[in-house]
C-alpha cells in the first residue's frame, strides 16, 4: 500500500500529517454539532464566575454559591461537547488501531508526536475556524 510504504519512510512528518487531519475532522464536527454561541456564553460566564470568587475571598456562603454556578455552566458544556465525541469516537479508535500497526516497529514513540501535534493543530485550528 502506497499510503503504508510513505508512513513508514516518513514517519514523524506523516504522523503529524494524520494528527493535523484528525483534529481538523474533529474540530470541524464540533463547529458543526454544537451551538457555538452558547458554549462562548457559557465560557464567559465561567471566566467571569472565577473572577467573582477571587473577589469572594473569605466568605465561604458567597463561593459556595458562585461554585454552584460554575458546575451548572461546566455541566452545560459537557453536554454540549458529548454528542461531537459520540460522532467521532469509533472512528478514531479504529485510526489509532491501524496507525498504532504501523507505527509501532518504525516509531517507538509514535503517540507521543501525534500528542504533541494534535494539541498544537487544536490550538492553532480552534482560533482559525473559531471554535468555542
Amino acid at each position: 500500500m502506497l499510503i503504508e510504504e510513505w508512513m513508514i519512510a516518513y514517519p514523524e512528518a506523516s504522523i503529524l500529517i494524520i494528527a493535523f487531519l484528525v483534529t481538523l475532522v474533529m474540530t470541524l464536527v464540533t463547529k458543526k454539532f454544537t451551538d457555538q454561541n452558547r458554549m462562548k456564553e457559557l465560557k464567559k460566564i465561567q471566566k467571569a464566575c472565577q473572577i467573582k470568587i477571587k473577589d469572594a475571598k473569605g466568605d465561604m456562603q458567597k463561593q459556595a454559591k458562585i461554585n454552584q454556578e460554575v458546575m451548572a455552566c461546566t455541566m452545560e458544556l459537557m453536554k454540549h461537547s458529548f454528542k461531537p465525541m459520540l460522532i467521532t469516537m469509533i472512528p478514531i479508535i479504529l485510526l489509532f488501531s491501524w496507525v498504532s500497526g504501523v507505527y509501532t516497529t518504525v516509531l517507538k514513540g509514535w503517540f507521543w508526536w501525534y500528542f504533541g501535534g494534535a494539541i498544537v493543530s487544536s490550538i492553532a485550528l480552534r482560533k482559525v475556524l473559531d471554535v468555542a
